[in-house]
């Protein structure tokens, strides 16, 4: 019987993962930019949940700490630019 030899190659996953949590911060980004022209001015417990909406759809149902999501909300509601970042 002929045996497979499996190599684990560390780097190029860590690679793969860094390009995808880099891809979803910039999408996030973007998406939750656009909320912008819909909620400048409105009060941050209005784009509260749309920026949860936004993050869970991206995220495939992940969620925000409440202090990051006042943070954007607050940005957007004042007609700020954010910009997302994963670690």
């Amino acid at each position: 019987m002929a045996r497979s030899k499996f190599q684990f190659n560390e780097g190029a996953i860590k690679k793969a993962a860094e390009q995808r949590v880099a891809k979803l911060a910039a999408d996030l980004t973007r998406k939750v930019n656009a909320l912008t022209a819909e909620y400048e001015g409105r009060p941050v417990d209005e784009v509260k949940p749309a920026i949860q909406d936004v993050w869970a759809r991206e995220t495939g149902g992940g969620s925000i700490t409440d202090p990051e999501l006042t943070q954007l909300a607050e940005q957007i509601a004042a007609g700020g630019r954010v910009s997302v970042e994963l670690a």
